[in-house]
């Protein structure tokens, strides 16, 4: 597969795991990212899914307390993708797409 993270050039300072979302008008796009607007990389699938879960889990809390509706917080739009991380932070996924500072 061209672009594919196995072909990426750069060097890959370390593998992980990212949660994303597909937008209209931004397309894929990191749906976590940290305090720097870097998305956050997480180093096992694992953990990643942990981060989905944990905002579904603020989700429905809201919606008990009657500050979200149902159908928004029963919907999970997140994804997992593998990924390398760059020195400079940047984030490549298998596509060869990069994704860096907010």
């Amino acid at each position: 597969m061209s672009g594919s993270i196995s072909e990426v050039s750069a060097p890959a300072e370390r593998r992980g795991f990212c949660v994303f979302i597909s937008t209209v008008c931004e397309g894929l796009t990191p749906a976590v990212r940290d305090g720097n607007g870097m998305p956050c990389v997480f180093a096992t699938e694992v953990d990643a899914q942990r981060e989905i879960v944990d905002s579904l889990m603020t989700r429905l809390e809201e919606f008990m307390d009657g500050e979200r509706d149902f159908d928004d917080a029963v919907t999970v739009e997140e994804f997992i993708l593998p990924v390398q991380v760059l020195k400079d932070g940047t984030v490549i996924d298998e596509e060869g797409r990069s994704f860096g500072k907010e």
